[in-house]
């Protein structure tokens, strides 16, 4: 036994020494492989010779502070100036289209021809042109997303369900041909202007330019101009909504169908200016969200999908009290007017019943009479008319309006009129409000969805400024016409192209924000995802707070100051997040903010500091400077406007740097330049001219090419970009690299290019190392890029960064060749592992970056992954001694995978004999509804019959939600360090060692103990941030945070009473004849079944 145990220990310590990492060859093979990454960066970039050149010009250029307070106004001061010229062609229509109609007398028997877009330049069988369609000419056009429109003609788009020859359309439509000339008089005066249009109250949409209107795969066009923004909100005033639902026993089957969609028909009319609560009765009141009971919420998109989701799930029982239901929405309109809450404007209850039996007079004398500050709408479901009166006279007694909806196609107009009431003040009053809508995609018009992934998805958005259009006629004065809303759209891509991208430097940027506080612009903001292949809008894309972007503001400052339309500036230090979250810089920004005078928005602009806060300019004559722009291998940034080319219709096909010559060489001098841009385009094109000849001679000299440098790039602060290709595209491993479809590599009008950012925030002349995403499909590739700077007396500022791009085999290659120690190794003073060599089978070698993800690794695969993912063991190891920092980050606009919970609708089967009762009254019910279209028969639901057992598992869908996610950073003042990982019956020993002049690390693991076991593998998932926190006694937190309503600024106007204003014009019903024989006999099978 004693034999045993000399034997075993023996062992234990030869495979001690056997597996002992020597921490000395490591940094050996650290140095030696930091001098030969060092060396191919530095040759084939031209690095040094870029910084010669700009350090020989530091004696004749300017280096400045950027004012950046004088800048936001500055920037605040042209968008004023642009969207005023939005707001003046929107008044012109407005006012056209009012004298039209005045002078317009109406003609019951008017036959009129017009271009409607589904039918122009489409013939029949017989090749004949459709009635109302004809001719209709089409031209591709630049400015209008090149799309083939009609800039001389505006034509009609009128939706399915209304009839397009209908009287009221056909004289809507004749009035408004007036309009043609204001479109086009409009649109020569200001060329910057997108479509421009007048939506009908009647239906029918007029748009300038023509297009022709593509429907859906089922040849429907849902699109009704009267349910967008734009329309609802110049129609009305802010209003507070109370929904009153009837879930009574009688509202089973069709009717609470047509009561969902009712709902849903009135959330779509909200908007963020608005407030709404939903409240469902029957014996009993309840909250279709409980967590807002006793309040109003802001009718953002976000709430009203989350309603929308609760509405479908409301089931049918019991019996219809609505009386309580009435008391209890009065009761937190008056609390919310009280307090100071919701709109503080219009006011109304929409009640959704299929009969009133109760008496409500006690009610409104309680709470509303005399003044009728409450307005009460009132929708009558189903066929049934026996409690038409009572239902309309709680209308008419409310300043309300009375409709009956019987089937599901008489939703959209019956919920229309209560906007047409509540516009009467603001008609007889004659107030033209102007309003700006919330930030948003419209994927109506043919192509946009295209336009989803070649743009910055910020920029995708648009704003609509409108203006409501009224009846001037004194007949109709005390009725308050509305004839429907003009406006024209403001694409948000343009307006941001007035806050150019090199005044706010490598980091810098500018946003804009609501008057609710939500962000309109933000180069942040992520309104799309992707949902299979398909790109889709979140439900919450256009109701994002600021403070869910600019998270670091915890206490809400920036957001509130910036809501309150105030002008000012605040420092922050933020985590910002690079390479889509898995890289984080730590910043200190500089915000500064104002108010853009006429509209509800908020300018703000970020410098940061350091290298953000100064601009260097410099001074070279045209000649000089258009000789070296001309180069083959320079480029401009072609999302950004060096000169404006949109503006005449001649300079549209130009691109920017077509545009750039024209303009410097006098022979286009009418075109709009920002000619400080300009200038230090030109400069930077001297100034860096050299290199195209370096990297030429590098090239030329083939036989001292190392096989896999592929490419050779720089970029500076003004757009300009070089880039030299050293292999033929058939040999590049990075086939995309820098073409025009690597947004992530290339300036645009929304961010500098990844290896830019990157490399401004690392010493300059260092250089920084990475691989791109694997998700990128940029192939296995490696980036090196150092930034370049200029230098005048103590400021020094950022001229740009230059880079190489490699194959990764080139690397890989000189790595595996260094990390080998040869057989003839002299290890006398070597303790450890001799000779030691990573192509070990015992041994595992890697090389990581900063961030933790690996660049080299035996498995090819690993070239990408982060570490920890790879081996949890070494990378836990490495954070608790400290040379790596968790730092967590926020998403505030994520989207998780959330189980809808199904519904068993299943009732148990109280014997055969009901079971067959059950479906001879179903028999018969729907058969006589046939023979009646009249829901009588419906009545006979009892709670005993047996419903058929449907449980419908849901498919997991994606919902927004607040996610966790970590990113990981190196402690570069640790150079080194080694450790043992003690896993069950094995000991892993590792090495780290940093390698000079980069930020990279080297590590040597033991590859034969598995720790998988004891340790995990550290992930970069995400990690949905759950807000449900209670002991049983407190409130969900989640219901606090949903409750929650931030400051916002409430706008200016409200019309929500006039004296003169007709009350009495509260609806009406069409009446329903009923066969008296077939009503005896339905009456008789219900007593019958009954028993």
């Amino acid at each position: 036994m004693l034999l045993w145990i000399i034997l075993f220990s023996s062992l234990c310590q030869m495979v001690d020494s056997q597996m002992k990492i020597p921490p000395e060859t490591v940094q050996q093979w650290a140095v030696s492989f930091g001098k030969q990454m060092a060396a191919l960066a530095t040759r084939y970039s031209g690095a040094k010779l870029l910084q010669k050149k700009y350090k020989d010009i530091e004696g004749v250029v300017k280096i400045e502070e950027v004012d950046g307070m004088d800048l936001v106004k500055k920037f605040a001061e042209e968008m004023e100036e642009m969207l005023g010229r939005k707001m003046e062609s929107v008044k012109r229509l407005a006012e056209s289209a009012e004298d039209a109609d005045l002078y317009h007398e109406y003609n019951e028997s008017l036959k009129f021809d017009y271009y409607n877009s589904m039918l122009i330049n489409t013939v029949d069988e017989d090749g004949n042109p459709l009635e109302l369609g004809g001719e209709f000419a089409l031209e591709k056009n630049e400015h209008f997303n090149k799309l083939p429109v009609n800039v001389q003609q505006s034509d009609i788009q009128v939706p399915t369900n209304v009839y397009n020859k209908d009287t009221d359309i056909l004289n809507g439509v004749y009035m408004s041909e007036a309009l043609n000339d204001v479109f086009i008089d409009n649109f020569q005066k200001d060329p910057t202007l997108t479509w421009q249009y007048f939506g009908s109250s009647t239906g029918f949409f007029r748009l300038y330019p023509g297009i022709q209107w593509t429907p859906d795969e089922n040849g429907v066009v849902t699109f009704d101009c009267r349910n967008r923004n734009w329309y609802i909100q110049a129609a009305t005033s802010p209003k507070d909504v109370i929904i009153v639902v009837d879930v009574s026993g009688s509202m089973k089957g069709l009717r609470l169908t047509i009561a969902k969609h009712t709902i849903n028909t009135i959330l779509d009319t909200l908007g963020e200016n608005d407030f709404v609560n939903i409240i469902a009765y029957s014996d009993y009141v309840s909250y279709v969200e409980p967590c807002f009971k006793g309040t109003l919420v802001q009718a953002d998109l976000d709430n009203r999908e989350h309603f929308k989701i609760l509405v479908d799930e409301l089931e049918v029982k019991g019996e219809g009290k609505v009386k309580k239901a009435m008391k209890e929405s009065f009761k937190i309109l008056n609390e919310a007017t009280a307090l100071g809450q919701g709109s503080l404007c219009n006011q109304a209850i929409m009640l959704i019943t299929d009969g009133a039996m109760e008496d409500f007079q006690d009610v409104f004398e309680e709470f509303n009479w005399p003044d009728r500050r409450v307005r009460v709408f009132t929708y009558l479901i189903g066929r049934e008319m026996t409690f038409v009166d009572n239902v309309k006279w709680i209308a008419c007694n409310n300043k309300g309006y009375y409709t009956h909806v019987s089937t599901l196609a008489d939703v959209q107009e019956n919920v229309m009129e209560y906007l047409h009431v509540l516009s009467r003040p603001m008609v007889i009053n004659h107030d033209h409000d102007i309003i700006w809508t919330e930030a948003y995609m419209d994927s109506v018009l043919p192509a946009t969805k295209e336009l989803f992934n070649t743009q910055a998805q910020s920029l995708l958005l648009m704003t609509s400024v409108a203006m409501p259009v009224f009846s001037k006629k004194k007949e109709t004065l005390s009725h308050g016409i509305l004839l429907g809303v003009v406006g024209t759209d403001v694409a948000l891509r343009e307006l941001m192209k007035l806050a150019p991208r090199y005044k706010l430097g490598v980091h810098g940027y500018a946003f804009l924000n609501t008057n609710n506080g939500y962000i309109l612009s933000h180069p942040d903001l992520r309104p799309l995802y992707k949902e299979g292949k398909k790109l889709k809008p979140k439900p919450n894309y256009n109701s994002v707070d600021l403070s869910e972007v600019e998270w670091e503001d915890t206490e809400e400052e920036l957001r509130t100051a910036m809501v309150k339309g105030e002008t000012g500036t605040m420092s922050l230090d933020v985590r910002a997040s690079l390479d889509k979250g898995r890289r984080v810089v730590f910043l200190k920004n500089d915000y500064f903010y104002t108010v853009i005078n006429e509209t509800p928005f908020s300018l703000g602009i970020v410098l940061t500091r350091g290298y953000g806060e100064y601009i260097f300019t410099g001074n070279v004559s045209v000649e000089e400077g258009l000789h070296d722009l001309l180069a083959p291998d320079l480029t401009i940034a072609s999302e950004w406007t060096y000169c404006e080319t949109d503006i005449d219709p001649a300079h549209r096909k130009l691109n920017q740097l077509q545009a750039m010559v024209l303009y410097m060489t006098g022979k286009e001098p009418d075109l709009e330049c920002d000619d400080q841009l300009l200038q230090q385009t030109l400069f930077d094109a001297v100034v860096t001219a050299p290199m195209e000849a370096y990297w030429t001679a590098l090239m030329l000299n083939a036989s001292g090419m190392d096989e896999g440098v592929e490419t050779a790039f720089l970029g500076t602060r003004s757009g300009l970009m070089r880039f030299q290709r050293y292999t033929g595209i058939e040999k590049r491993t990075a086939k995309t690299f820098l073409t025009s479809s690597d947004k992530e590599n290339i300036f645009t009008l929304d961010h500098f290019p990844g290896w830019y950012r990157r490399a401004a925030e690392y010493p300059a002349g260092e250089f920084l190392y990475y691989v791109p995403r694997p998700d990128t499909r940029a192939g296995r590739i490696l980036i090196a890029t150092t930034a370049v700077t200029v230098t005048v007396g103590k400021h020094t500022a950022i001229a740009g960064a230059i880079g190489v791009q490699m194959s990764l085999e080139l690397v890989e290659s000189r790595f595996w060749a260094i990390a080998a120690q040869p057989n003839d190794t002299d290890c006398s003073n070597i303790e450890g592992i001799c000779p030691l060599r990573c192509d070990s089978f015992d041994i595992a070698c890697y090389v990581i970056d900063n961030n933790g993800f690996i660049l080299i690794s035996k498995e090819r695969s690993d070239a990408g992954q982060f570490f920890g993912e790879v081996d949890g063991s070494v990378m836990a190891t490495l954070i608790r001694m400290g040379m790596f920092k968790r730092v967590s980050l926020f998403d505030y606009q994520a989207m998780c995978k959330m189980n809808s919970h199904s519904v068993n609708s299943a009732r148990p089967l109280l014997s055969p004999f009901y079971g067959l009762v059950s479906a001879l009254k179903w028999f018969l019910s729907n058969f006589l509804l046939f023979l009646l279209e009249f829901n009588i028969c419906g009545l006979w639901h009892t709670e005993h019959f047996a419903d058929a057992s449907s449980q419908k598992k849901k498919a997991d869908i994606l919902q927004p939600c607040d996610t966790e996610y970590p990113s990981f950073v190196y402690e570069p003042s640790i150079k080194e360090t080694n450790s043992l990982i003690k896993c069950g019956r094995c000991q892993k020993m590792f090495v780290v060692q940093q390698i000079p002049d980069s930020n990279l690390l080297m590590l040597v693991v033991q590859a034969d103990c598995d720790c998988s076991r004891q340790y995990p593998p550290i992930t970069l998932e995400a990690k949905e941030v759950r807000y449900i926190l209670y002991d049983g006694s407190t409130r969900l937190l989640k219901c606090d945070r949903m409750r929650s309503q931030k400051i916002r600024r409430r706008p200016e106007s409200c019309h929500a009473y006039h004296h003169q204003e007709n009350a009495k014009d509260c609806g009406g019903a069409c009446v329903i004849s009923l066969s008296v024989s077939l009503f005896l006999v339905c009456l008789s099978f219900s007593a019958l079944a009954s028993r």
